[in-house]
């Protein structure tokens, strides 16, 4: 009998470190770990450390590669001895919004940006945080700038020293706004125009690079971006759109071509296979259902089953914005709601108007890749929010698509696993593992014309009021 060789895919999120451990021939899934992380948009990165050291206690044993898949975005600045100088501020803060509106407008507009690197800034991206805190007294200690899994990965390494050979792959750096997919290089230029001097960059590691050992004696693979650690776990084909559902909402799809979008809503992210990975990511998702059912006094079974029930919205829209916006790009945005009369305001109208309005900003989202030339044949829908019935049911009408439901899996782990025991196997193409696929629920008749347009109409017409801050 052949000894299992064993991997590790990381997958330190927003929320928690997931660990997975991996036969690396077949992918089975053989031990897991997890640990959350503290609440707030700008964390203590040792946080992530404490939460991988207790996530993964006790199941490393015999673990010969891994690889670590981390939430995009996030800034993390380091001084010259590679200690933290500023709290890392993750994909989700808002703060540098007019920092956002800056940027934009200096180095020439929306196209100028999307030709540089083949995406417009919005207030997620590392370079609209790396403007924000120039100003601030710890950004005059700052040596280098990397990202949630570069600094994961470093600190992983036995033999590292300061800011020396830190490393980062294509696809998170896709996600700086300062490396460009097209030509596979950085624009220092843009790290001057936000921060306004120079900074150290990771080293830009192939995708089945090793770069350094634990001190467990495990090869350390490059890893990745969260999304890109998904499409590898998901192992997605042509024509295949991942729409993900959880405390974002994000739609991705792997392209051979580089994408360009100037008007900012598909970002043209690189993958972790060499290739490209066109994402469109909205701030609110399945967040939005479990508010929507505590305004209603529901538990989350219960909104679900009045969503799904409903004879339908009744020209009620909600504008699902609860946590301001990332695409569209109304990031003092708030939810709202269009349509209210006595025979609307019942909760059985009001869940399915929220579900409506979840899976139209999604759908707006695999609009806006097919704009780019990519086909969509199949949806994959996946994240906590894909398990609504509702959700599944809704789904196939108002994107278009037929839907799929991957089983319940930890596939950014499971991606960073995948990246680990391709490394560790040194072949040209990554491991075959096999994704278990579900039914989802039937798909319920809707029109879901009339559901868009409406939605669509409601947007335009409110768009100046959701641009302008909210007072609170």
């Amino acid at each position: 009998m052949t000894e299992l060789r064993l991997v590790a895919g990381v997958d330190c999120s927003t929320q928690a470190t997931k660990v997975v451990v991996c036969d690396a021939e077949t992918g089975a899934v053989l031990r897991e770990g997890r640990a959350p992380h503290p609440d707030g948009t700008q964390v203590d990165p040792q946080a992530w450390w404490q939460a991988w050291e207790t996530a993964s206690a006790g199941l490393l044993d015999g673990v010969e590669a891994v690889a670590i898949g981390g939430q995009q975005h996030g800034m993390v600045l380091l001084d010259d001895s590679g200690e933290v100088v500023h709290p890392a501020v993750l994909w989700n803060d808002t703060s540098s919004a007019d920092a956002t509106t800056d940027l934009i407008a200096e180095l020439g507009g929306p196209e100028a940006w999307a030709e540089a690197v083949g995406s417009v800034p919005v207030p997620s991206f590392t370079v609209t945080k790396l403007r924000w805190v120039r100003d601030k007294e710890a950004a005059q200690r700052a040596a280098a700038v990397v990202l949630p899994h570069d600094w994961m990965t470093h600190r992983l390494a036995a033999d590292r020293h300061g800011i020396e050979g830190i490393t980062t792959d294509r696809g998170d750096a896709s996600g700086t706004g300062w490396w460009s997919p097209t030509t596979n290089s950085y624009r220092p230029d843009l790290v001057e125009l936000a921060f306004g001097r120079q900074l150290a960059l990771p080293r830009v590691a192939g995708p089945t690079e090793i770069v350094g050992q634990t001190s467990f004696g495990a090869a350390i693979a490059a890893g990745t971006g969260d999304n890109a650690a998904a499409a590898l776990g998901l192992d997605l084909q042509p024509g295949d759109v991942a729409v993900s559902l959880g405390t974002s909402g994000t739609a991705f799809a792997r392209s051979t071509h580089p994408t360009a979008d100037p008007t900012g809503l598909v970002a043209g992210f690189a993958d972790a296979t060499g290739e490209y990975l066109p994402l469109v990511c909205t701030l609110n998702a399945a967040r939005v259902m479990s508010a929507t059912a505590q305004m209603l006094g529901l538990e989350l079974s219960a909104f679900d089953e009045a969503a799904i029930t409903s004879p339908g919205s009744d020209g009620l829209v909600l504008l699902p914005f609860l946590d301001g916006e990332r695409t569209p790009d109304l990031p003092h945005s708030t939810g709202l709601i269009y349509g209210l009369t006595r025979a609307t305001m019942q909760p059985a109208t009001m869940a399915r108007a929220a579900v409506e309005g979840l899976l139209c900003g999604l759908a707006d989202a695999v609009d806006a890749l097919r704009d780019q030339g990519l086909p969509v044949h199949r949806v994959l829908l996946l994240g906590g929010g894909a398990r609504s019935r509702a959700v599944q049911a809704l789904a196939p009408a108002l994107l278009g698509a037929e839907v799929v439901l991957p089983e319940p899996a930890e596939y950014v782990a499971l991606g960073a696993a995948r990246q680990a025991a391709w490394a560790l196997s040194g072949a040209a193409t990554p491991p075959t593992w096999q994704i278990p696929v579900g039914k989802p629920e039937p798909a319920l008749t809707v029109d879901a014309t009339t559901i868009r347009a409406n939605y669509a109409q409601v947007l335009t017409n409110t768009r100046p009021l959701l641009s302008t801050p909210y007072n609170r």
